[in-house]
């Protein structure tokens, strides 16, 4: 999401019909990791460590180019020029990220934000010196931008207003003319050629398809990946569908009715959860829980929403709809704070970094969804309420209890029969020749089986440590990720220690 803070209308579009690009992440793995305001070296070690080990397919940086001075959040979308060099790290730095990640079998995506520069003057992060509408490093003069030099406010009623428009005030660049959609190309084809993998485009809704459409004609890796923030509003002229045509498109109404479900209705209603709730076509959407926009808006789940927000990203990467993207931010209480240290990560659960990506319920569940990919859902149960399970084919199981007491249960899989590691737990459980497996689930806890845990000696999940990771009641064997958890559990914050108690939604 572009601007100064988060932006609450909607995306939409006249074109609905338009064909999707063959823009979804390649290959196996479609996991992206969102490493929101992480500097360039600590994502460069955390792909090393964590990242490719774990299967995530993609990291996702935060803007990278020079940018406003300040110690806010959203200053990294107000641009001045499009040289590398921001309080992330400059461009030797980023050139090391890319290489070391894509070496971790993790590509780098690049959140790039085009639709707009600064809400007014000053000196960027690499020195350089601005004015609203002349920015002579970029460069772009007063003609480079709309004639519209007014806010766009509330009214996204209005296609001209919402596109030509300026967003919170920001300089809204003319991406009807030639050069300026030139100009974009080349930041983007530079990114390109220090070896990224394709782009998180930013603010797409401001600007018209046409013009974004052309801009990747030009990409010199017309195979890059492309997705494309349209935020969904009803009754807005402007739709996400819009976009399809270009690439990937992220559907937001999955992380809101993700936060009404889990907060206020039954798990049993997400029995056709994605297309057949009316969202876009599964292929070419991108998903998250929540995001550095929502997060702090409230308009999605967050890390302070305790199990509701781990059983949701549980259930994210179990569900064969859209290609996830797992947030990974820091505490924030004022909704405008920047990163900690700049940045920079020297230890996951210290200085405020929540590292939910690594969070053993969720990090187990990429290799889920690795194992289980193109296989559509099986063995649906659930209780009417908050209980539910299904099948991944003959791939994989998942059983999540979101009630407020156990819930002991044969369950029905596709699986072969033999011992399975569950991640979730680090336990075994083993299902005999009918596919049949019994277990015992304590409120708020999920289990996980999949044919690429087969052993739960050689990985899958942290044993459980004082309750904060999920389990399943089976019987325990030694897991080598018990020192891992042990350390997650002493570094967490009291607030991450309770973030996986009951939530008070019910009675």
């Amino acid at each position: 999401m572009a601007g100064l803070i988060a932006v609450s209308g909607g995306a939409l579009s006249l074109a609905a019909s338009a064909p999707a690009a063959q823009a979804a992440p390649p290959g196996a793995k479609d996991v992206t990791a969102v490493m929101f305001n992480w500097s360039f070296g600590s994502i460069a070690r955390e792909c090393t460590q964590r990242l490719g080990p774990a299967g995530y397919g993609y990291v996702q940086v935060s803007p990278p180019q020079e940018q406003i001075q300040g110690g806010q959040w959203w200053t990294a979308y107000q641009p001045v020029s499009y040289r590398i060099q921001s309080r992330l790290g400059n461009r030797d730095q980023f050139r090391n990220m890319v290489d070391t990640c894509r070496s971790a079998g993790v590509g780098v995506v690049v959140d790039a934000v085009i639709n707009h520069m600064t809400a007014g003057s000053g000196t960027g992060t690499a020195g350089s010196r601005y004015t609203k509408y002349d920015y002579p490093d970029a460069p772009y003069s007063d003609w480079d931008f709309n004639d519209c030099r007014r806010p766009i406010g509330d009214d996204y009623g209005d296609r001209d207003n919402v596109q030509n428009c300026e967003l919170l005030g920001l300089s809204d660049l003319n991406t009807g003319k030639d050069y300026v959609r030139g100009r974009i190309a080349k930041y983007l084809n530079d990114l390109l050629s220090l070896g990224v993998a394709g782009f998180r485009i930013d603010a797409v809704k401001h600007i018209p398809a046409r013009d974004l459409a052309d801009i990747k004609t030009r990409l010199t890796d017309p195979d890059a990946y492309w997705k494309q923030e349209a935020i969904f509003g009803a009754g807005e002229p402007i739709l996400p569908d819009e976009y399809r045509g270009t690439g990937d498109v992220q559907e937001f109404r999955y992380g809101r009715d993700l936060k009404r479900v889990f907060e206020n209705e039954n798990l049993a209603f997400l029995k056709n959860f994605g297309a057949g709730w009316g969202y876009m076509p599964s292929g070419g959407s991108a998903v998250f829980v929540d995001n550095h926009d929502t997060e702090r808006n409230g308009s999605t789940l967050s890390y302070k929403s305790g199990a509701d927000y781990t059983l949701a990203n549980v259930f994210m990467l179990a569900w064969p709809y859209g290609s996830p993207d797992v947030h990974s931010g820091y505490e924030f209480s004022d909704k405008e704070a920047g990163p900690p240290n700049n940045g920079r990560v020297d230890a996951c659960y210290q200085d405020g970094w929540k590292c939910q990506h690594a969070w053993p319920e969720i990090e187990s569940m990429v290799g889920f969804r690795n194992a289980t990919r193109g296989q559509g859902v099986t063995d649906w149960w659930d209780n009417g309420g908050d209980a539910i399970a299904f099948g991944r084919g003959s791939r994989g199981f998942v059983a999540l209890n979101h009630e407020g007491s156990s819930l002991t249960r044969t369950f029905q899989t596709s699986l072969a029969a033999g011992t399975y590691c569950d991640v979730q737990s680090g336990r075994a459980v083993t299902v005999n020749g009918s596919g049949r497996f019994t277990a015992m689930l304590d409120a708020d806890t999920a289990l996980a089986l999949h044919t690429g845990a087969r052993d739960c000696d050689g990985g899958g999940a942290p044993e459980p440590v004082d309750g904060v990771s999920f389990h399943v009641n089976a019987s325990t064997r030694s897991h080598p990720w018990l020192a891992h958890a042990q350390r997650h559990l002493a570094q967490l914050s009291p607030a991450r220690k309770g973030g996986f108690q009951r939530s008070s939604r019910r009675t």
